[in-house]
């Protein structure tokens, strides 16, 4: 087991949220379902792309929000694509490749390449790069590519 895994607190709804996640990425499973007294599902373990994370059904106590997320590393635009649509459904969309899922947790779909398009060497081509993705909301690598001259 991993030393340190990210604990996420549901309502009640951990065992759908870990079925619906393991369903979108490889290397992804529920390891374990753990019950309560009176048989309902408490705590949920899981991987998504072999990093581990557990699930509470804590009740409506607290709820999840931006101050954490989960960023996303994509490799083509059609992954963007695919990942955006599935957790749209249901969410929210938000800034900058930032998204709400049904359930509330906030992912970052982003392309491999943003990071390497941010740190242009050329100054003036990293800051068409920030200003092009300071406008979208899903992000679209082709125009963050030509924002740096690329495409």
């Amino acid at each position: 087991m991993q030393k340190i895994t990210t604990f996420l607190w549901f309502n009640d709804q951990a065992e759908q949220a870990a079925t619906f996640y393991t369903s979108l990425f490889a290397d992804s499973r529920i390891v374990e379902v753990r019950r309560g007294p009176g048989g309902g599902v408490m705590v949920v373990t899981f991987e998504l792309a072999g990093q581990r994370f557990m699930a509470l059904n804590g009740g409506p106590q607290y709820t999840l929000n931006e101050a954490v997320s989960l960023y996303v590393d994509c490799q083509t635009q059609e992954e963007i694509d695919e990942l955006w649509a599935t957790f749209m459904e249901g969410g929210e969309e938000s800034r900058c490749g930032w998204l709400k899922d049904r359930w509330g947790l906030s992912w970052q779909i982003i392309p491999r390449r943003l990071p390497e398009l941010l740190g242009h060497p050329d100054p003036a081509a990293a800051e068409r790069v920030m200003k092009a993705m300071l406008g979208m909301q899903k992000l679209d690598l082709r125009a963050l590519e030509e924002a740096a001259g690329e495409a």
